[in-house]
């Protein structure tokens, strides 16, 4: 039988009261929270009106997963829907609003292995060294957003949310507050603190003009907080600009600092620590190596290439 959706776009009082617990609790980021809204909401929408939780079980999830593929979902959003679902029955397993968890019984689609191809070594150092281009609204931030990013391997959300206190200059270390109220120390590379020391006083200069004051490290013109989605904006503005691929985004940066921090032979564990992973495995995904570094170690190291 055919699932029908619900004409209203309130969603049950499970749910509200389950996204937020996302951020009162979890400390889940607003990029999170805003995604697992939409994902909740589709599922409402194909259950119906006012869903039985404790009536659903495990095939109907795999019904409903089975619909948002004939719907040309792909599969990596399909597995964040799921992992919403699971979050969803967890949080009402632990309030004693269900008895049994059918989402634990679904599966996650086995996600492609392609990894995004990152840029070179060389090529990020030709972006980082090379000029600003004209079209860049604020150079001295744009310089400070690309070498924190790579040089410091630091999530979107983390590089928005830092303040001018998170950086300790005597230590040469950056407090970073990660997923779910993680904290973590990052070095503070001398390139990175030298574009800082740049931007300083035209951050000054525009929190003087606009008449505002922050803590944020990073601001825009009007002297407002510089927002994730402006920083991918930026990103992908300049990387465009300076030759990079027109796919580069945040997190590009991100894999390339594992990446490439792997390549110099760097311990994985340590990269994890930076990185702010909590399995190694999520590292290790990160961080694998190209086919031609792959033949490269062979080459340097196995007796028989010799």
């Amino acid at each position: 039988m055919t699932e029908k959706a619900t004409k209203s776009s309130a969603l049950p009082a499970e749910v509200e009261n389950f996204l937020r617990s996302l951020q009162s609790e979890r400390n889940f980021s607003a990029h999170t929270s805003t995604a697992y809204r939409k994902d909740l909401k589709k599922f409402v929408q194909f259950l119906g009106r006012r869903p039985n939780w404790k009536a659903i079980d495990h095939p109907r999830i795999r019904a409903f997963l089975s619909h948002l593929h004939e719907s040309g979902l792909n599969k990596a959003s399909i597995a964040r829907t799921l992992a919403a679902i699971r979050a969803f029955y967890k949080w009402m397993g632990r309030e004693g609003l269900i008895e049994q968890n059918p989402a634990a019984l679904v599966s996650t689609p086995k996600l492609s292995k392609c990894l995004p191809r990152v840029p070179t070594i060389e090529e990020m150092n030709g972006t980082l060294d090379s000029p600003m281009p004209e079209s860049a609204a604020f150079p001295e931030r744009d310089l400070v957003i690309f070498e924190l990013l790579y040089g410091c391997g630091i999530r979107n959300s983390e590089l928005t949310g830092m303040r001018l206190d998170d950086i300790h200059w005597s230590e040469g270390q950056i407090g970073i507050r990660g997923k779910g109220k993680k904290e973590r120390i990052v070095p503070l590379g001398d390139s990175a603190a030298s574009a800082i020391r740049e931007y300083l006083p035209k951050r000054r200069q525009a929190l003087t003009l606009n008449k505002k004051s922050s803590d944020v490290l990073l601001i825009n013109l009007r002297g407002g907080p510089l927002t994730s989605r402006s920083v991918g904006r930026i990103v992908k503005a300049i990387a465009h600009a300076k030759g990079l691929s027109s796919d580069v985004h945040p997190h590009t940066l991100r894999h390339a600092f594992g990446t490439h921090m792997l390549s110099e032979g760097a311990d994985l564990r340590a990269i994890q620590e930076l990185l702010g992973h909590a399995r190694l495995s999520t590292t290790q995904r990160y961080t694998q190596l190209s086919p031609s570094q792959v033949l490269e170690v062979y080459d340097r190291t196995h007796p028989k290439a010799k």
